[in-house]
């Protein structure tokens, strides 16, 4: 074992520069393809390539272990030469921790089923934190250390190497004078030579005791990486942080600004005013495959066809009238978030199809989002869930454009994809449908862990 560390480390300064270099690569693609992920215009763009985009995310994750576990082989040798170095010490733990931090909960979101909805909220908080607070850190940590690494008269990595003897000064087993030479010692022109030697001894000894100036070429460089990293990254962090620590993120904000133009507004009724579930617990992520639309009287209808025996449409001021459940449950992302305990208000789906009579043929429940390009369903089976809502109000208060409103759908015991916003017309067909994102790689059922067992329940309790 002692032998094949030994192997391991031999050369390690060169070994160091390589980890440098394969970190920096392989934290540049995975902070693009991340923000790739998260970004409104890639996930209409990319299609089904956003799929392929996640799993490329999360190989490169995984192989982020090798120089992790690459460096621990080497890292008793590189902390002995980083005694009496209190900042190169800092700043490798820091380093680890944000990588080791990263593929801890990487992997929590990557397995988020088996986690489980508490495990992979706090796993993508914790991910997003490290890539906001790490990344700037990081990439420019990579950077500047590569260059510092491959410089051999500043990194810590180098052949000990030092000589007694000052430069130009020459010394020998006998110094006793040969006899048979001319002494020229004395002569002017060797006392100016002896002198300006002197001097310049001097001088390359004052050069080398001088401290070096404060703002070099090099440290320019570092701090353009840095100030780039903040110009670039900072607006996004800045965001990052108002939406999670709820800086203008509240329903209130998000009603205050909403684009949707709905008279009369829908009135709570006593169980959501105040809400039964408390308050909902957690911070809504606006993900969307479209620019939000924005609806008003005007241009807003709601409606059930197909394989129905009474096809039924509403204008908003029917629509708000009808008759209203409330409903306490949870809501979650299939990208690891989660919001808990919302109190929704709106009308069971059985109801629509109750009202509307399905036919004889009828295999599935699709829905259309007033977009006018995402669509989902699910099976007249599944259909008959008693929490499936199409839902007006959340915690007491109308439901803003930003979360799917005026009307969105609410399947509690599926990933939200199937929760379909800006609900406007459902349609019985005598087929199975393939939804926006099932088209693009995501489950074709989208339960939720255990929700399948309970499926279905038609006891209405």
């Amino acid at each position: 074992m002692k032998q094949w560390l030994k192997t391991i480390r031999k050369g390690y300064g060169k070994k160091l520069v390589s980890i440098h270099a394969w970190n920096a690569w392989i934290v540049v693609i995975l902070a693009v393809s991340g923000l790739m992920l998260i970004g409104g215009f890639w996930r209409e763009t990319l299609g089904i390539g956003r799929v392929w985009l996640k799993w490329l995310h999360i190989a490169v994750g995984l192989a982020m272990l090798a120089p992790v576990v690459y460096y621990l082989f080497l890292a008793s040798k590189h902390w002995k030469q980083l005694r009496n170095k209190p900042w190169q010490k800092a700043n490798t733990l820091i380093v680890l921790a944000l990588l080791i931090g990263w593929l801890l909960s990487g992997l929590v979101l990557w397995q988020f089923k088996l986690a489980g909805p508490r495990w992979s909220n706090a796993a993508l908080l914790i991910h997003d934190l490290l890539t906001w607070v790490g990344l700037p850190y990081i990439i420019y940590h990579s950077i500047t250390r590569t260059r510092w690494l491959k410089d051999p008269a500043r990194r810590t990595i180098q052949t000990n190497e030092s000589s007694a003897h000052s430069p130009g000064v020459q010394h020998t087993a006998n110094s006793s004078p040969v006899t048979d030479m001319p002494d020229i010692r004395n002569t002017p022109a060797a006392m100016s030579s002896a002198r300006a030697e002197s001097d310049n001894s001097r001088t390359s000894a004052s050069k080398m005791e001088k401290p070096q100036p404060v703002y070099t070429r090099r440290a320019f460089i570092r701090s353009a990486v840095g100030v780039g990293l903040a110009v670039t990254l900072g607006p996004t962090f800045v965001s990052w942080i108002g939406k999670n620590l709820k800086f203008d993120n509240s329903i209130d904000s998000m009603l205050e600004n909403d684009p949707n133009q709905m008279i009369p507004l829908p009135q709570p009724s006593s169980a959501s005013s105040p809400p039964i579930g408390g308050g909902a617990e957690g911070h809504f992520r606006v993900y969307t495959v479209t620019p939000i639309p924005s609806f008003s009287n005007a241009n807003w209808s709601f409606r059930i066809d197909g394989l129905v025996e009474h096809a039924q449409i509403w204008n908003w001021e029917q629509f708000v009238k009808l008759s209203r459940t409330v409903q306490i449950s949870d809501f979650h992302c299939v990208t690891g978030w989660s919001v808990y305990k919302n109190t929704w208000e709106g009308i069971p789906l059985k109801y629509f199809l109750d009202k509307a009579g399905v036919k004889p043929g009828a295999h599935s429940v699709k829905f259309y989002s007033g977009d006018g390009v995402y669509t989902d369903a699910i099976t007249m089976d599944q259909a008959q869930m008693h929490d499936i809502m199409v839902a007006v109000m959340h915690d007491g208060k109308p439901i803003p454009a930003d979360l799917g409103g005026p009307v969105r759908l609410i399947i509690p015991q599926m990933y939200a994809y199937k929760s379909v916003k800006w609900l406007n017309r459902i349609e019985i067909i005598d087929s199975e449908h393939i939804g926006y994102w099932e088209e693009r790689g995501y489950d074709k059922d989208a339960w939720l862990p255990g929700a399948s067992q309970r499926y279905p329940d038609t006891s209405g309790s």
